[in-house]
């Protein structure tokens, strides 16, 4: 990890955060409603485009605190809080003012009897008391900022606490209170340190106790600034702190551990407002399992979400995902200190060969790029690296020199490569004296240096010197003790500044009112019912998405005519509101070339309707089209985020396989392009075996479209199915084949 750091590095992420166009302190909005002039923009399904950023200064510096319920009586759970509550508010310079109805004095400070007794109008009350919700009416009546409630037995407990927590919601709501718990605890009242600089880490956590790995780092130099633990999240939550971090100068990254979302567009609109400021956030999300998912639920009462969904969501709009407390910290470390990239290349330096051969490996699994140094570059190193060793990458210098300038040179050619933007030393262990000096070298060399230089001390004591002094105690060198922690962190570090050198917010260009092609499909909606292939197909039509050559008969004679106009060959498949898959009925025939077969065809399709009970609203008569890749593409509703769009391979494929990806609405076509080649199947479109390539830009569109289906329909559409898409060669188009709409 990244030790102490000089005031270089703060100045470098004042002027990254102010390099975003708004001063980080106008851009922050009260947590009062805004006015009409101030009213957030809304897109087209009447949703918001820009996070609410709460004020939320006073609450972590106030000028005045209440404790409610506070106590000095030995022994009581009140009492300790107190005390703690007391130090707190004499570091902020805050003053503070117990409450309590038959206390005098608690602590020798003078005590009230009531909220209502209070000498002046309190910035922060923080409530020791069973039941918060009478005193939560009190507070939002005497025009209390804000309030924290550590009570349990809310949501996590069950349905009757729900209704508990949605009942302390209510109160907070359109009252100017703000409230942060209940069920949570005193992590925001932590003593953080003060004798450190550099760029911080903001922590959010839901379960407290999860938070204490990245606030340990502060005993390794790296600086934490804030601490929110958002508890059961009643009113105030995760985004609400992501959101107002991402405005604060001295926050470098923001790491979170959540166990579940209260709402997912809140979510990605302060994730979008983190990408925007350049400000990494780095988070642990439980829920990847049913177990854990289930866990999570009962520890805070909130919908987890489909995992995949949350998984995908959280890379559309830059957070990065890790899966341990302990990738948390390093990952959290390494993006709140780093400068920025000047080159995506790895250099991997190492004293063995076996131990370079092996990071190597995982490195480039990992998919981090190492490039081959060039000739020249390689014959400057093996000045001073013997001949036979490899210099390519990962460079072997078969022992680092101890004993003259030769090892700090190896190091400053290294990152005077302009490919190379990180070196990383893997250490495996102290080898005195030749491990002190390669880690002397590696910090000088860091300390001129504006390229990352990363060292993995592989020693299971971690008392060493080498470690404890010089590595720790380096501001430039991120030091970390696996392998897999290094790469995680170096990945993320590389991602998350690719990421954010391009991004552009998604919600500048989501749709605010809607199209023609709204008002044609909103004429085809039936409420609550699923529509026939038919019906669903004339919604594609109204958004533009080209279906085949098809018509919709009742009789074999019209079958036998619209065939003729259609153009042999044909499909034959039966229509209903309520037919699913129609080919394990036996109501789809391909291939029909004669009027006869046409006629059979009918009669088949009609006769297997009856005895199915299937209620028809006739057959349709479609062109057949052979020659492409099927893929899918659709429309779900997902209870955090909404309607999400998923594109995959199509046809029977997508059950086998389930090789598909998702996104949140709204997105641009570099995200559309960005789910094609996250599929394990990208490879099919590009043309193998002799295929050619499909036309990759005609599903873009097809995917974008039915993006803009999902924004203006989706309060009305449950779900959409087009399976398959076959998307011709290139060139030629894309066409749904077939196409499952469900109305809400």
């Amino acid at each position: 990890m990244l030790g102490s750091t000089h005031g270089t590095l703060t100045t470098d992420f004042r002027a990254r955060v102010e390099a975003c166009g708004e001063s980080p302190r106008t851009a922050v909005h009260s947590s009062a409603a805004p006015s009409a002039d101030d009213a957030v923009p809304l897109d087209v399904s009447g949703r918001p485009l820009h996070a609410d950023v709460p004020d939320l200064d006073r609450f972590f510096r106030p000028e005045s605190v209440a404790v409610i319920g506070a106590s000095d009586a030995e022994g009581r759970p009140n009492t300790g809080i107190t005390r703690q509550l007391i130090a707190w508010a004499e570091r902020v310079g805050a003053r503070i003012h117990p409450v309590h109805p038959t206390r005098p004095t608690v602590f020798g400070l003078t005590c009230h009897a009531s909220v209502a007794d209070l000498p002046e109008q309190v910035d922060l009350a923080v409530l020791l008391v069973a039941d918060p919700l009478p005193v939560i009416e009190e507070l939002a009546e005497t025009k209390v900022k804000f309030a924290v409630a550590f009570a349990s037995g809310f949501a996590e407990t069950g349905d009757a606490g729900a209704a508990a927590q949605e009942r302390l919601g209510a109160a907070v709501r359109g009252s100017g209170l703000r409230l942060l718990g209940p069920n949570t605890n005193l992590n925001a009242f932590e003593q953080f340190r003060e004798d450190l600089d550099g760029p911080a880490i903001a922590l959010i956590t839901q379960s407290g106790h999860q938070g204490r790995p990245v606030y340990t780092l502060q005993e390794l130099g790296i600086r934490l600034s804030h601490w929110a633990p958002t508890g059961n999240e009643a009113d105030l939550e995760t985004s609400d702190f992501i959101s107002y971090f991402a405005e604060q100068p001295e926050v470098g990254a923001i790491a979170c551990y959540v166990e579940g979302l209260k709402d997912g567009r809140s979510f990605l609109l302060a994730a979008d407002r983190a990408a925007r400021n350049g400000v990494p956030v780095v988070a642990v999300k439980v829920g990847r399992t049913e177990t854990g998912a289930r866990m999570a639920a009962s520890h805070t009462g909130k919908l987890t979400g489909a995992d995949t969904v949350v998984d995908a969501a959280m890379r559309q709009f830059g957070v990065i995902r890790v899966d341990g407390l302990d990738e948390l910290q390093d990952t959290a470390a390494l993006l709140a200190r780093a400068r920025k990239p000047e080159a995506d290349g790895v250099v991997v330096y190492s004293i063995s060969g076996g131990t370079g051969a092996h990071f190597s490996d995982l490195a480039t699994e990992a998919g981090l790029t190492l490039p081959t140094l060039s000739q020249a570059k390689q014959d400057e190193l093996h000045q001073w690296i013997p001949g036979y060793l490899n210099v390519a990458n990962p460079v072997d210098n078969g022992g680092h020199p101890v004993g003259d300038w030769r090892g700090r040179k190896i190091i400053d050619a290294i990152l005077a490569d302009p490919e190379v933007g990180v070196l990383i030393c893997p250490i495996t262990g102290p080898f005195p004296p030749m491990s002190d000096k390669l880690a002397q070298d590696l910090v000088d060399a860091a300390e001129q240096s504006d390229k990352l230089v990363c060292v993995i001390w592989g020693s299971p004591v971690g008392t060493e010197d080498a470690y404890r002094t010089t590595l720790l105690g380096s501001s430039r060198v991120a030091t970390f003790r696996t392998f897999g922690n290094c790469i995680t962190a170096v990945r993320a570090y590389l991602g998350h500044h690719r990421f954010t050198a391009g991004y552009r917010s998604p919600f500048e260009d989501a749709p605010r009112t809607p199209s023609p092609s709204y008002r044609k499909a909103q004429a085809l909606m039936r409420p609550a019912q699923q529509l026939s292939e038919h019906a669903a197909k004339q919604l594609l039509r109204a958004y533009g998405i080209r279906v085949p050559r098809e018509q919709l008969v009742t009789s074999a004679a019209a079958a036998v005519r619209a065939a003729g106009l259609v153009g042999y060959p044909v499909v034959m498949k039966a229509s209903g509101p309520q037919l699913g898959h129609k080919t394990e009925l036996g109501l789809v025939k391909i291939g029909l070339t004669s009027a006869s077969q046409i006629r059979d065809a009918y009669r088949e399709l009609t006769d297997i309707a009856r005895y199915e009970n299937v209620p028809l609203d006739g057959i349709l008569v479609c062109q057949m089209v052979e020659r492409g890749v099927e893929m899918v593409v659709g429309v779900t509703q997902d209870d955090l985020f909404g309607p999400t769009v998923t594109v995959g391979l199509g046809g029977v494929l997508v059950e086998v396989l389930h090789d598909a990806a998702v996104r949140v609405p709204p997105f641009g076509e570099d995200q559309a392009r960005a789910m094609l080649r996250e599929l394990r199947g990208h490879a099919l479109l590009e043309g193998v075996r002799g295929a050619p390539p499909a036309d990759v830009d005609a599903l873009v569109e097809v995917v974008l479209r039915i993006q803009r289906m999902a924004l203006e329909l989706g309060d009305e559409l449950s779900e959409l199915d087009i399976n398959p898409l076959m998307v011709l060669p290139r060139g030629q188009g894309a066409v749904a084949l077939d196409a499952l709409a469900i109305c809400r």
